[in-house]
């Protein structure tokens, strides 16, 4: 993947740290507007964008470049809350798409989750550890032992009950599997919905993965993977909440940290998946993109050099399942078995 910044001079000459991650946002914002109004008008021939909004700081920073690169009439904004949710990031996501002018619908994917039986099928699952589990509890899943030298990195449930007692407990792989494959649904009818209304309106759906999700896999295949065009995901999360800034993104927005907003416990992202906060991983996912040697990496990260290495290892597996995942499905007339097809949505 080829990606071209407008990159300041001290992120050029200065060593390795957060400066690295350093750009011109005055010129990047022109290159993405340029970027979107050429693809959807002669690259997919739509007529606007469809963007789901969730009020998170990725889908915030799209939604206002979409409409400066085409005009708040061309921009139509998703806000798909289920009872699950919240209802803060909901009320962000509403005033955002206000204050931008551009015209937006609501539609509670809460029914169709019932239907569907994401929640029966992902209570089942938990009820196999916690038989308790039921109405008014909350939940997550977290990653533990990334760094921890005499354990393997594994997945814990943390349940808390209605009178607020919580149960952490370890999660067998089978459970873990059945818990994010039932929550999957949330991310995948919030894709379908976006689609629906891109086809009524001929319209290109945006996808908003940062480089951090894109490059690491931190997406649904088929749910929030899945877009026309996806305008950020060749910025680091830093540089997504920089360019918030640059902007204006209301501030009630950029002082959000990343969340998943997938369970009903307050889940980061750094505890289901990375296992980094967001500064430091982004660093790592540079200096692994750009060949910078673990000696200069650790002191950025506060990292040892074991830790660095721990970590480089994780995220060499995570970029390695996202690019299989970022390819088309293997076909029969590859040459050989096991053959990767091209690249489906790389961006340039």
């Amino acid at each position: 993947m080829t990606v071209l910044y407008a990159v300041s001079r001290d992120a050029r000459t200065k060593p390795f740290g957060p400066h690295v991650l350093d750009i011109d946002y005055g010129a990047e914002e022109r290159r993405i507007e340029t970027f979107l109004s050429q693809s959807v008008a002669r690259g997919l021939n739509r007529r606007g964008v469809v963007v789901g909004v969730s009020g998170g700081i990725d889908s915030s920073v799209c939604v206002a470049l979409a409409t400066r690169a085409l005009g708040a009439s061309r921009v139509f904004a998703l806000l798909m809350p289920e009872k699950e949710g919240s209802d803060d990031a909901m009320e962000r996501a509403k005033r955002l798409c206000e204050r931008l002018g551009v015209t937006y619908a609501i539609e509670d994917i809460g029914p169709t989750l019932a239907a569907s039986g994401a929640y029966a099928r992902r209570d089942a699952a938990i009820r196999q550890m916690l038989p308790d589990f039921g109405p008014g509890w909350r939940h997550k899943i977290v990653i533990s032992g990334m760094f921890d030298r005499a354990r393997i990195p594994h997945f814990h449930l943390v349940a808390e009950a209605p009178d607020g007692i919580r149960h952490t407990m370890r999660m067998p792989t089978d459970i873990y599997l059945q818990v994010v494959a039932a929550t999957n649904y949330k991310q995948r009818i919030r894709k379908m919905t976006e689609y629906y209304h891109a086809e009524r309106l001929n319209y290109a759906v945006i996808g908003t993965p940062n480089k951090l999700e894109y490059d690491l896999g931190f997406f649904v295949r088929g749910g929030d993977g899945l877009a026309d065009v996806k305008p950020i995901a060749h910025l680091y999360k830093s540089q997504v909440y920089a360019m918030a800034a640059h902007l204006g993104v209301p501030e009630e927005i950029r002082r959000q940290p990343p969340s998943t907003d997938t369970y009903t416990l307050p889940q980061s992202q750094e505890e289901f998946y990375f296992a980094l906060p967001y500064p430091q991983a982004d660093l790592l996912l540079y200096a692994m993109n750009n060949g910078v040697p673990a000696e200069s990496i650790a002191p950025a990260l506060g990292l040892d050099l074991e830790q660095v290495a721990t970590a480089r290892a994780d995220f060499a597996a995570k970029k390695k399942a996202a690019h299989r995942i970022l390819r088309d499905a293997i076909l029969i007339t590859d040459s050989e078995v096991g053959a990767e097809s091209p690249q489906a949505d790389a961006v340039q």
